[in-house]
């Protein structure tokens, strides 16, 4: 099997780390005899256009950094009719995970060049008068979606300690929304801190917010975690990383194909997917924001 490579590197990832992380791939598939090219930092314009050559080329296209950059890539890379490979460089690589894939620089290269290419789905979010934005794990509203504003500022901390504090610093000051929760059709409401809509198991760095989800059964797995104290979420808290969150009273676990959120708080709840802000919810005397499961819509190599 003979293929080619187009890397493109955020920078930024991992704080920093993406740029040291992508020499030894590149290095050992070059020795392997594959073509290589290298790009730092394209922009979102130019990234478009760069996914278009490269697919067109017949090139694989490696996302190097963090869930971010995968999942602006992803939808690129789907839209092309191309292939995804992926170099794990970020601070929380949850999709890589999900999907089982390595992390030593030998072994990305291997599977980079001799792995297989497995079709999984992806995730849109519609926000009324947007265009769509396609990401590849998670869309997630409320307390969540703050924790990852607070990540985006802490980078002077270990990266392993970052999702955990910011976390705890969200819980510290949340206030719980009402949520109007439609999936496929059938419409609920909640009082709640945080609703999740996952199409990978885990996020926040390792956290397995939905521990049923897979990323190739066409449904999205729907989290709603309902208002209860500071405290009592806090110390909660530590069971998202095994999944246990989901036997709590206060969680609620539901799945489908199109989901519609809606909120109304004392300030506008915050919508974010994969580690980066997406805007807010609509209130519930508006439109609600749309998201969807695109099954079998990535090519990616794992």
């Amino acid at each position: 099997m003979s293929r080619s490579f187009t890397f493109l590197v955020n920078p930024a990832s991992g704080g920093g780390a993406a740029p040291a992380a992508v020499v030894p791939v590149a290095r050992a598939l070059r020795e392997a005899g594959a073509s290589v090219d290298v790009t730092y930092s394209p922009g979102p314009l130019a990234m478009a256009e760069l996914v278009t050559d490269a697919v067109g080329r017949g090139d694989v296209v490696v996302s190097v950094g963090g869930d971010g950059m995968l999942s602006s890539l992803a939808g690129l890379v789907s839209a092309a009719g191309g292939t995804l490979g992926v170099v794990p460089a970020g601070r929380g690589n949850d999709f890589a995970r999900m999907l089982g894939l390595p992390t030593a620089p030998a072994e990305v290269a291997a599977l980079l060049l001799t792995g297989e290419v497995r079709e999984v789905d992806l995730v849109s979010l519609t926000l009324p008068g947007t265009p769509a934005r396609v990401v590849a794990g998670s869309v997630y509203a409320g307390v969540d979606a703050r924790a990852g504003e607070i990540v985006d500022r802490s980078h002077l901390l270990p990266r392993r300690a970052q999702y955990p504090w910011a976390a705890l610093r969200a819980l510290a000051t949340y206030s719980p929304a009402r949520f109007v929760v439609s999936v496929d059709g059938v419409e609920r409401a909640y009082d709640a801190a945080n609703v999740v809509v996952a199409n990978s198991a885990y996020y926040g760095s390792g956290m397995k917010i939905a521990p049923a989800a897979a990323v190739s059964d066409g449904v999205l797995d729907v989290v709603v975690i309902e208002a209860a104290s500071r405290v009592a979420l806090m110390r909660s808290l530590p069971k998202v990383y095994d999944g246990g969150h989901v036997d709590l009273s206060e969680v609620t676990v539901l799945a489908g194909r199109r989901v519609e959120l809606r909120a109304d708080a004392k300030v506008p709840v915050p919508i974010g997917g994969d580690g980066e802000p997406l805007g807010t919810l609509p209130p519930l005397s508006e439109k609600p924001a749309v998201v969807e499961v695109r099954p079998g819509a990535l090519a990616v190599i794992c």
